[in-house]
């Protein structure tokens, strides 16, 4: 009997191993195709890590200089007949729609206009187009004011003028919508605004060729640049300001129609003003009591138009509108 039971225990462990061998296997089945996707996660994640590491914004295909200190640095540079421009992984520097000057020749002005002006507020946030590299960031007080240029993959280098602070600096690695500054009122301006600007090797494309401000989206997933097109605007705007600088004989009836006209200018720009608004700069000291006084308006009315209180905390440099 004893020994009978000794047996039975044998087999009984001998059943046990075998049992948990065939479970450690099936384990390890299952386990397998885990392990493949892991491995492969893996491979894809060094893969996109090991390109994002060559890409070398100093030097490329379009770019063999790496200038810190200066915006238009490319006065010799061989510019290509035809460039596409990848615009997949882009992102809008504003979420603001509202564009207040355009790119191209301003009359008033008598000169070039090389970007685009948003409306934004000093202190919202700016984000980079795409990934890139941050090639200057600096102050210039008779133009960009507080700015920053970003070199990028794809050949265009962005710059964002008239911001109140920087947020990144000089060689800094940035992310397509990483936050870049904060808006505001420096250097060259009448009002708190981005000036954005898109070049390529220098050339200051229109922005709304590629970025659609209203639908804040890009125009598609390539631009093609094409140097006989720009030539070809270069010209003809040359061509309107030295129309417009010259001055003509006019007759009587000319003269009168011209008068007229600019009346008819002035009159339009007073409805306009009337259904658009203006905008009021906050000055140190301000209050929303002093500032109703001084635009003849009440408390409530200024507030409702800015969407604000009667408690609300005002900021020097803030944009009101009325």
């Amino acid at each position: 009997m004893h020994q009978f039971t000794k047996y039975l225990f044998t087999i009984i462990a001998l059943l046990l191993v075998a049992i948990s061998t065939v479970t450690a296997q099936d384990l390890l089945a299952r386990q397998a195709p885990v392990d493949r996707k892991m491995r492969a996660a893996d491979s894809v994640a060094l893969r996109r890590l090991i390109r994002q590491e060559k890409i070398n914004y100093e030097h490329s295909e379009l770019y063999d200089t790496w200038n810190t200190e200066k915006v238009h640095c490319y006065k010799d540079a061989t510019i290509p007949d035809n460039y596409r421009v990848d615009l997949r992984g882009f992102s809008m520097p504003t979420p603001s729609r509202v564009i207040t000057s355009n790119f191209g020749y301003r009359p008033a002005f008598r000169r070039q206009h090389k970007g685009l002006d948003i409306k934004v507020y000093t202190g919202d946030t700016i984000y980079a187009a795409f990934d890139g590299k941050v090639r200057v960031v600096d102050y210039e007080a008779a133009g960009y004011g507080n700015y920053i240029v970003i070199r990028h993959a794809n050949g265009l280098e962005t710059i964002y003028g008239h911001l109140s602070k920087h947020l990144v600096k000089t060689n800094d690695v940035v992310k397509s919508g990483q936050p870049i500054g904060l808006g505001g009122n420096t250097g060259r301006s009448t009002g708190s605004h981005l000036h954005f600007e898109t070049r390529l090797l220098g050339v200051a494309i229109d922005p709304k060729l590629m970025f659609d401000f209203p639908n804040q989206d890009v125009t598609g997933d390539y631009f093609v640049y094409h140097a006989e097109r720009i030539k070809h605007e270069a010209a003809e705007t040359k061509t309107l300001a030295h129309a417009e600088a010259k001055p003509t004989p006019q007759s009587a009836d000319e003269s009168t129609a011209k008068k007229d006209t600019a009346k008819e200018k002035k009159q339009k720009k007073a409805t306009q003003e009337e259904t658009q608004g203006k905008y009021y700069k906050i000055k140190k000291g301000d209050s929303l009591f002093a500032i109703s006084r001084t635009l003849g308006l009440s408390v409530r009315d200024l507030c409702e138009r800015n969407n604000i209180s009667e408690h609300t905390k005002l900021h020097a440099g803030q944009i009101l509108r009325y």
